[in-house]
């Protein structure tokens, strides 16, 4: 007897034969016991994932001597011969050739009055029904609408949206999925065992992501390496047959990646190369453990699901997936789908692989912007907890400088040092005394060392607050502390005035008035009241310090004047700040 292959050697001859499609078939083995049979069935699905065996199945399971019945018995004459292929009342009918309207009407039409021989029922099964002409499909629209009651027309796709929606809708469709890869192993597993194939676990699953959720086209893989290795399989004689990417070499890649090191990078290209790897299926493959990495990452129960990882790959991949980001495997998806997409289209594919590997070494350097601003509020100047001490009074320890420093400010002078390990007393004392400075309400801090300010004149004080705010936070003083009215700076309150137009400016400033009480506090050495008021109409502007920039004043006759006038305002530094340009031009209006 000539050899049979494996796909039709094992070819399912039962519904509970036919896997991955439970619900297709428990659907079809009801009608049968009810006897609720349509007239027309549509079986859509990719290749290989049980189409045409399932309308064999249900020919059968019309027409044996037992049925209608959802377990046909397998012995009988209609069974055996519709197994086979050679019922006169089955008709198989291939639409690729029977294109033609007159080839429909000839093999189809004509034939439907005509009872069967000896079955229930005359089953049609029109295989890659696409492939007919719009023409033919019109010849069997009444057909399928009505026919005899002994027809049934049994209609299988891979390309469904091809099919007219007059069809469709006198029809019954069945949807087939692809069959996941622990089934497809599983059921390999079955038949090496029964054929004495001896196959390790891996090559089962190599072969099973082969027919990508087709059991023929696994199966057919199957009997192509039994060809070239016999009854005894290793997963070497698998790569090399049907030059499949091992994931060894998959996840070199990914840690060259990891490492940064682009030296690995081209030298795991240059041994693809030498592999005679196709480098499409390459980029799939890295598209593939980056998925599985990223399902790991989101649930790492999923290391013992085949379809993630095979036995001898699980400790490697999770820990792998600890040095991956979410967002890095996005990215990382996104950017390898589109790389093989470069490369089936390019003269010099390994170049754009090469390229792909560097861009995503360069991607992984990205920081999310969601731990860019968690990383700047962490490191903002704020006030820290305050620990309580019973008896001594405490200052908070705020940081200087959240942004790069502008250069240095003259400031008052240097303070001795003080610890705060005595009791203070009970009321406040005059700065410039040596005592500790108060806390400010609403603030808190640790016990430290507090500084004893040497009185200063206004001014002094006046430049050395502004500066320390600048320090700190040099974009809100841009944007907010030099859009005031007027900044009056006294060691017993400070007070900033904002125009009525300025609301916005007022509010953030009002947000920020916690931390310029502590900023206040460390400069003066005592707490100091600071207030943010609206000005009022007639009340004249303070001039901000002439080191810190001031407001533009009134337009000269020499443009030169002019322009120094505007660079020095505190409102154009902020914008050049932000908008850095290399000239500047003045127009007077």
């Amino acid at each position: 007897m000539a050899y049979q292959v494996l796909a039709r050697k094992w070819r399912p001859q039962t519904f509970d034969d036919v896997l991955g499609q439970q619900a297709i078939t428990r659907t079809l083995k009801n009608a049968l016991k009810s006897k609720r049979i349509a007239q027309a069935f549509v079986l859509s699905g990719p290749r290989g994932c049980g189409k045409t065996t399932t309308a064999r199945i249900l020919a059968r399971a019309l027409s044996c001597v037992e049925g209608p019945t959802p377990q046909p018995c397998g012995v009988c004459d209609a069974c055996i011969e519709i197994a086979e292929g050679r019922d006169i009342d089955v008709l198989e009918i291939d639409a690729a050739t029977h294109t033609g309207v007159d080839n429909v009407r000839e093999v189809i039409v004509e034939g439907l009055a005509i009872a069967p021989v000896r079955n229930r029922y005359k089953v049609f099964i029109i295989d890659e029904v696409h492939m007919l002409s719009a023409s033919s499909f019109n010849a069997l629209l009444k057909s399928i609408e009505e026919p005899p009651p002994h027809v049934i027309f049994m209609m299988a796709t891979t390309e469904q949206h091809k099919i007219p929606d007059t069809v469709l809708s006198r029809s019954q469709v069945y949807e087939f999925r692809t069959i996941s890869a622990k089934v497809v192993a599983d059921r390999l597993r079955l038949i090496a065992s029964e054929e004495k194939i001896e196959i390790p676990e891996a090559g089962l699953l190599l072969l099973a992501r082969a027919g990508e959720g087709s059991m023929r086209d696994s199966l057919s893989a199957f009997d192509q390496v039994r060809a070239f290795a016999g009854d005894s399989i290793v997963v070497e004689d698998i790569v090399t047959v049907l030059g499949l990417v091992g994931r060894d070499l998959v996840f070199d890649m990914l840690e060259a990646v990891v490492s940064e090191d682009a030296p690995a990078a081209f030298a795991l290209v240059e041994r693809a190369i030498e592999r005679g790897y196709d480098l499409r299926l390459l980029c799939r493959e890295l598209a593939r453990a980056t998925r599985d990495l990223l399902i790991l990452s989101v649930d790492p129960k999923r290391a013992s699901d085949p379809d993630v990882a095979a036995e001898a790959e699980r400790e490697r991949l999770l820990a792998m997936a600890g040095q991956w980001s979410r967002e890095d495997l996005l990215r990382g998806f996104d950017l390898l789908t589109r790389t093989e997409q470069e490369v089936r289209i390019s003269d010099q594919p390994r170049y754009n692989l090469e390229m792909g590997l560097l861009r995503l070494m360069h991607l992984r350097k990205l920081v999310p912007l969601g731990e860019l601003l968690g990383l700047a509020e962490r490191t903002a100047p704020r006030a820290p907890a305050q620990a309580q001490v019973p008896g001594v009074r405490t200052v908070p320890n705020v940081p200087n400088a959240f942004l790069p420093k502008v250069p240095s400010v003259p400031s008052a002078p240097k303070a001795t040092q003080q610890k705060a390990t005595v009791p203070a007393p009970t009321s406040g004392a005059a700065p410039g005394t040596g005592t500790l400075g108060t806390k400010a309400p609403g603030t808190a801090g640790t016990v430290r060392t507090v500084r004893t300010e040497d009185r200063a004149s206004d001014g002094s004080l006046k430049d050395t607050f502004l500066a320390e705010i600048k320090a700190g936070k040099s974009t809100f003083y841009n944007l907010v502390v030099a859009s005031a009215y007027s900044i009056d700076v006294t060691p017993e309150k400070i007070t900033f005035a904002f125009q009525p137009n300025k609301k916005n400016a007022k509010s953030q400033c009002d947000d920020q008035k916690a931390w310029l009480g502590t900023i206040a506090e460390k400069v003066a050495g005592r707490p100091v009241p600071v207030s943010i008021v609206i000005a009022e109409g007639d009340a004249p502007p303070a001039p901000a310090p002439s080191n810190l920039g001031s407001p533009v004043a009134a337009p000269r006759g020499n443009p030169d004047e002019v322009k120094a006038e505007a660079m020095a305002n505190a409102t154009v530094q902020a914008v050049l700040e932000i908008f850095p340009v290399d000239k500047t031009t003045i127009e007077e209006r």
